[in-house]
């Protein structure tokens, strides 16, 4: 049973009636199948269901949240009555008052077209495709031992509906695919770890539009060539130019999560850090003009889609950083209403169980002009990092390090031997500062971005196009 926002109508209502300034209602299930494979065998296959209501009220002041995995009528008054309840328990220890912007909320039922719905398929079948999947895929043509291949499929329908005491209807369905692996190889003694999430919004078409298997082949090309020709990386400071999958991580933790203003207002302090953000506002120079970074949740089939975020507030592209100025933070209505603007759609919920906080959606760099051999002709010493193997970032989200997995020496304007581990270690100004020219080559990758006590975790885009940067340090 899906519970419409009409239906959730009177359940703000009666916060209202308890007495609630503002009250929110909202249901929420995800359900789905995944099946996973070890090197072709299946260790596990689920199915899974979970379905609840949450109350967001404001109380005296104060903030009141609570839910329910039950659709039992006298269960979801009994969390209503608890939420507004907590807000007045707590409203004497509030020092400033919440309040929610005023926005005009949306009043819409859409959803995200699967072409090929997964609901179709009973498990038997999404099993047989899975093990197909992995049979496509030719081990045969690596010159490395493949020690273990885990291969998962998995595909979710997330469905909300949501009512507002201040005007919001919004009901929305959302089918997901993922496909996700873990490959270890070894070779002449070295030994190596690929791990790819690809996911979007829609149906098992995803697995071809996506490219899954191209994906996986190209990966173990670069496993292959890591452990087998890989020799030692230069150091010192030099031209470097990063491939679109070590961008769109980039533009994830050096300006995707400094640009959440709960985490400016110092929210996340003692769960994630903080940023430099509440140093640097907007409007002050970051990076050179040729960079605009935006965080779009309304792209078609990505894998953070959706239209309205779950305070009813209608999404579009939010410019983090437009031609190298520091621009808008991401915003829900309550941090909008203490800075005095508007928000720009940024609440998110995992789950029934979750509160709305802010979140990324699909954050990427803007693409340039330049192909990526006019981007290596013109560096005569330096790197091309077109992979990454990890990455570290400080708790400010201002000096980080990216360690390169597929990666080559640069001469001359031409691509030499590979090297092994390159590790670009920049602060967040110089990063986009020493940018000179940027790629036409966007692409996007799929992440499950983490956040909050208790966490939660939601599907992202992070992209980007191949980029230069002038004088870094490789260490």
């Amino acid at each position: 049973m899906i519970l419409t926002p009409e239906e959730l109508t009177p359940l703000v209502d009666k916060a209202l009636a308890l007495g609630a300034s503002y009250g929110e209602a909202a249901f929420h299930r995800v359900k789905g199948f995944q099946i996973i494979l070890m090197n072709g065998s299946p260790i596990t296959a689920s199915y899974t269901l979970s379905e609840g209501v949450r109350v967001r009220v404001i109380a005296g002041g104060s903030l009141g949240f609570s839910a329910t995995d039950s659709l039992e009528k006298h269960d979801i008054v009994n969390v209503v009555e608890k939420a507004v309840r907590h807000a007045k328990t707590t409203a004497s220890l509030v020092s400033k008052s919440v309040e929610m912007s005023d926005e005009r909320l949306g009043r819409a039922r859409y959803e995200a077209s699967a072409r090929k719905d997964p609901e179709e398929r009973g498990g038997e079948d999404l099993f047989k495709l899975a093990v197909e999947l992995y049979k496509s895929i030719d081990l045969s043509k690596y010159k490395v031992n493949i020690d273990s291949f885990l291969l998962g499929l998995s595909y979710s329908i997330e469905e909300k509906s949501l009512a507002t005491s201040d005007g919001g209807l919004v009901e929305s369905r959302i089918p997901r695919l993922e496909v996700f692996y873990s490959i270890t190889a070894s070779s002449e003694g070295n030994r190596a770890n690929r791990w790819q999430q690809i996911g979007g919004s829609g149906g098992l078409e995803l697995i071809d539009e996506l490219g899954v298997i191209q994906v996986v082949e190209d990966d173990l090309r670069s496993l292959e060539l890591y452990l087998r020709n890989a020799k030692t990386p230069p150091k010192g400071r030099m031209d470097v130019v990063l491939g679109p999958e070590v961008v769109g991580l980039a533009m994830h933790e050096s300006i995707g999560h400094p640009s959440e203003a709960d985490r400016v207002l110092g929210r996340e302090a003692a769960q994630a850090g903080l940023s430099y953000r509440r140093r640097i506002m907007p409007g002050e120079k970051i990076g050179s003009d040729l960079v605009t970074v935006i965080d779009d949740p309304t792209i078609p089939s990505s894998y953070g889609f959706y239209l309205y975020d779950d305070e009813a507030v209608p999404a579009r592209p939010r410019y983090l950083i437009l031609r190298g100025v520091l621009n808008e933070y991401l915003h829900n209505r309550e941090t909008a209403a203490i800075m005095g603007t508007h928000s720009n759609g940024s609440a998110r919920t995992e789950e029934w169980w979750s509160e709305p906080i802010i979140r990324m959606a699909n954050t990427y760099m803007a693409p340039g002009d330049y192909s990526l051999e006019e981007l290596i002709e013109d560096v005569k010493d330096g790197v091309y990092i077109k992979k990454y193997m990890e990455w570290n970032i400080d708790d400010y989200r201002w000096v980080a390090r990216y360690v390169g997995f597929e990666a080559y020496k640069i001469r001359n304007g031409r691509l030499e031997e590979p090297v092994r581990n390159p590790a670009l270690e920049v602060n967040t100004r110089e990063f986009f500062s020493s940018i000179d020219a940027v790629g036409s080559d966007l692409r996007f990758y799929a992440g499950t971005c983490g956040k909050g006590e208790p966490a939660q975790g939601v599907p992202v885009w992070m992209g980007g196009p191949s980029i230069r940067l002038r004088g870094v340090m490789i260490k």
